[in-house]
């Protein structure tokens, strides 16, 4: 039996072929185009790559809105705590523990609301948040201007809002570190995470220096009301962004039982659980080198102020420089640059307490930024991205908490200081974070080897 195989004809653009076996008319001009075949094209240099992929995440819109909402905020507080300093220490006839007092009082609101705060992030809203916490630090500025510009201030409206603006950040710091994975997506959140703190680092160097010439040209009521302006803007820009609203996890409990929820969510994921103490144990030991300056400046340095701004503003740039390095890193031994940017602080600070010359210590406050944005942003960022959605806020609420808690290392440190010196005190400071990451280091296998 022969079987009639249909005819093969090659078809002509614009030719309508038949097939044979099957009713259908073709249209060569329906088929696909072949592909022109052309050169590859050249692979770009490593270094224009790496400078792209260092602001990846600043080509997403949102995101973008949110790092300039942050600069906004940040350079706001950043201005308010040299504004407000000054303020208070004119007000007490220079009377340092007053000014001790009112700077520190931001931090026990931290230390006591930030659990609620997660917790709340994590059930409502989070856009909301934020923009309720940044309306309010607005109100708050404006109040305080208002009160110099009618000459009614005193030192206690200082210290009644140093105890409100702690509050407010401890409500709204969960919620906005929350949105940042939601924005950007688990591949970016190192990147953003970096950027983020390189941002904070920038409004670290210049947001002073700005107050300082605004305090001296319309005073301190018009310092606070360019402040709520400031406040006010960063408002806006978070009114861009998208709703935010943590993953739901099914039923819901109080606040307190979430609280729960969330801090048992810590304990069984070990390396939630890891970076978390780590971060709480080397913010401890590093941070009371900061409060500690003035101390190495005067006493073993023999400089002034002019001395000790130009280490800050070197610790500023070594931070701004690590920051930016991580934001381009990628997926690269995330885990052990952690942990060797944990070395490198201590490192320095030990550096610091065995060289007293200032020449030197102007090239270890760059080793010490570098240091800092290595541990500070890679942990913010693991932690980021290690936490379920629905239990982001609570964990950063914790994070958070390290803040609340540096008075604790704080005092003994200066206590160390005030009877065998900044040097021994530093150094003590310095060993310990040595030992805590060599401990992390040997026995937090899973953390080395994370990408």
């Amino acid at each position: 039996m022969q079987t009639d195989r249909p005819q093969t004809q090659t078809p002509t653009v614009g030719v309508e072929t038949e097939s044979r076996t099957s009713d259908e008319t073709i249209s060569v001009s329906e088929l696909p185009a072949p592909r022109p075949v052309t050169a590859p094209r050249p692979a770009r240099p490593a270094t224009r790559r790496g400078w792209k992929q260092t602001f990846d995440s600043l080509s997403n819109t949102h995101f973008r809105h949110f790092w300039l909402g942050m600069m906004v905020m940040m350079g706001a507080m950043q201005m308010q705590m040299m504004a407000r300093g000054y303020l208070v220490y004119d007000l007490t006839n220079q009377n340092a523990a007053v000014l001790g007092l009112v700077n520190a009082a931001t931090a026990l609101p931290i230390l006591v609301l930030a659990l609620f705060g997660g917790a709340i992030a994590d059930r409502m809203e989070r856009k909301r948040i934020v923009q309720l916490g940044q309306g309010g630090a607005a109100i708050l500025a404006v109040f305080i201007a208002i009160s110099i510009s009618v000459g009614s201030i005193t030192w206690y409206h200082l210290l009644g809002a140093s105890i409100v603006h702690g509050s407010l950040m401890a409500l709204l710091m969960p919620a906005r570190q929350a949105m940042i994975p939601q924005l950007v997506g688990k591949e970016k959140l190192g990147n953003a995470m970096a950027l983020n703190a390189a941002g904070m680092s920038m409004t670290t160097l210049m947001a002073p220096a700005l107050a300082g010439g605004l305090y001296a040209l319309i005073g301190p009521d018009g310092v606070y009301y360019v402040i709520g302006g400031m406040l006010l803007g960063a408002m806006l820009l978070t009114g861009l962004l998208p709703k935010s609203t943590a993953e739901p996890s099914g039923k819901r409990t109080t606040v307190l039982g979430d609280i729960r929820a969330g801090l048992s969510y810590i304990r069984r994921t070990r390396m939630v659980f890891v970076l978390l103490c780590l971060g709480l144990a080397t913010t401890m030991l590093a941070m009371p080198f900061r409060f500690l300056l003035p101390v190495f400046v005067v006493d073993i340095y023999h400089k002034g102020p002019e001395a000790m701004g130009l280490l800050v503003s070197l610790m500023g740039l070594g931070t701004l420089v690590g920051s930016l390095f991580i934001a381009g890193l990628g997926r690269f031994h995330r885990g052990l640059l952690l942990i060797a940017g944990s070395f490198l602080t201590g490192i320095a600070l030990l550096l610091v307490s065995i060289f007293p010359v200032y020449a030197i210590a102007l090239g270890l406050m760059v080793l010490l930024g570098l240091g800092d944005a290595g541990r500070r942003a890679l942990n913010q960022a693991l932690v980021m991205e290690i936490s379920e959605d629905e239990y982001r806020g609570r964990v950063w609420s914790v994070f958070m908490m390290n803040f609340g808690l540096m008075p604790l290392g704080v005092l003994p440190a200066a206590l160390v200081a005030e009877y065998f010196g900044g040097q021994v005190a530093i150094g003590i400071l310095a060993g310990l974070m040595l030992l805590v990451s060599a401990v992390v280091f040997i026995t937090q296998k899973q953390l080395r080897q994370f990408q």
